[in-house]
């Protein structure tokens, strides 16, 4: 079994930055693909940003280069460093490892 867990949410004002982290721990037998997804309330959960070993990265839509994603492959972690934040990223994110790890979800509220 797979452990992921978050750390680094929380309030900030809009226009603000935060960093995400994300550890990755238990019976790991391959260094594969980690990434971020957030679920607003009331909404579906969406690709924030995810990067594969290579270091070959894809964001969704919205992320319009406020976002950079990067790795530690020795530490088996992943970062999110989230920048010019808005009120709309206000969401609870979440470190995936894929294929279908999930940490428990981390708050990030955004206020205007």
């Amino acid at each position: 079994q797979v452990q992921l867990v978050e750390s680094g949410g929380g309030l900030v004002q809009a226009g603000g930055s935060l960093r995400l982290s994300c550890v990755a721990s238990g019976n790991i037998f391959s260094i594969t693909t980690m990434g971020w997804y957030r679920q607003a309330l009331g909404k579906h959960r969406e690709l924030v940003a995810i990067m594969n070993v290579g270091g070959a990265a894809e964001y969704g839509d919205f992320v319009q280069g406020r976002f950079t994603i990067s790795r530690d492959l020795a530490k088996k972690a992943v970062y999110l460093e989230m920048n010019k934040l808005k009120p709309e990223d206000t969401a609870v994110y979440f470190c995936w490892r894929y294929e279908a790890d999930w940490g428990q979800g981390i708050q990030v509220t955004v206020s205007a």
